[in-house]
C-alpha cells in the first residue's frame, strides 16, 4: 500500500529517537549533570537543564565545564539523529562564550550542519530562560566502530 514505507520510515526514525534519548539518560555523567534530550526531528536535539551554584566557579558564574558539556553533546546528538548504526565520537569542538551563565534553566539546542557518511559537523547555542543567547560552539563528529544497538541505555522499541 502507499505510504506504508513511509510510514515504516517515520516509525523507525522515532524509535532511534527515543533510543538516543535513552542513551543520553543511561549515561553515568548525567547523574552530575541533572538534564533532558529531546530529538524532534532529525538533524535536530534539545537539552533542557538547570544551572545552580553547584556549577559555579570561584567567581560566582557557571565554569565552562557546563558550557562544553551541553553544547558538545547538543551538537553530538544532533549529528547521531542522523546514523542509526554506530555511535559517534567528537574529534574537535570549538566554543565561544559569549555571557556569563548565572542561575537558571537553559537550552543547549543542537543541529547539523554537513556531512553523513564519515564525519559529520553540528553546531550548538546554548540560550537562558529569557532567549538570551550564553554561548554557542561547533563541533565535528567521526563514525566510531561503536555500534549503538550494543550499548547499554540504547534501547528501540520491540
Amino acid at each position: 500500500m502507499p505510504g506504508d514505507s513511509a510510514t515504516r520510515d517515520q516509525a523507525a526514525e522515532s524509535a532511534h529517537f527515543r533510543a538516543l534519548e535513552s542513551l543520553y539518560g543511561a549515561a553515568p555523567i548525567n547523574r552530575l549533570f541533572e538534564s533532558r534530550l529531546e530529538i524532534s526531528c532529525s538533524g535536530r536535539s534539545a537539552i533542557h537543564f538547570e544551572a545552580d551554584e553547584r556549577h559555579f566557579h570561584a567567581a560566582g558564574a557557571a565554569h565552562g565545564t557546563i558550557y562544553f558539556k551541553m553544547l558538545d553533546d547538543a551538537a553530538f546528538y544532533a549529528a547521531n539523529s542522523l546514523v542509526t548504526d554506530r555511535f559517534l565520537l567528537t574529534t574537535a569542538f570549538n566554543l565561544l562564550l559569549t555571557r556569563p551563565m548565572r542561575a537558571g534553566r537553559f537550552v543547549a539546542e543542537g543541529r547539523w550542519i554537513s556531512g553523513s557518511r564519515r564525519v559529520l559537523v553540528a553546531e550548538a547555542r546554548l540560550v537562558d530562560g529569557q532567549g538570551e543567547e550564553t554561548a554557542r560552539g561547533t563541533g565535528t563528529f567521526m563514525r566510531s566502530k561503536i555500534p549503538l544497538a550494543g550499548l547499554d541505555g540504547y534501547r528501540t522499541a520491540s
